[in-house]
């Protein structure tokens, strides 16, 4: 488990440097924020399986966290990608 723990981590490490680096060299388009808007969701939900440990309990369990962070990325992309009207 210990080994798991440590791979997940540097995945978590790996996707944050780029979204890091996608904002710091300002290479930003509207692919690339979906991209991170699934990589955020990608991470959260490692988040929840492995240091939640929630990734053995019974699926309604599961699905709280997942579902609200489903909620919070889908308000976020709906938020960027509504047209500013001044």
């Amino acid at each position: 488990m210990k080994r798991i723990l440590e791979v997940v981590w540097v995945i978590l490490v790996i996707l944050t440097i780029f979204a890091y680096l996608l904002g710091y060299l300002k290479y930003i388009s509207t692919t690339l924020v979906a991209v991170l808007l699934i990589t955020t969701f990608i991470k959260g939900q490692l988040v929840i399986d492995y240091f939640m440990d929630l990734k053995e309990v019974r699926l309604k369990y599961r699905l709280i966290p997942t579902v609200w962070l489903g909620v919070v990325i889908s308000l976020i992309a709906v938020a960027y990608y509504l047209p500013v009207t001044s």
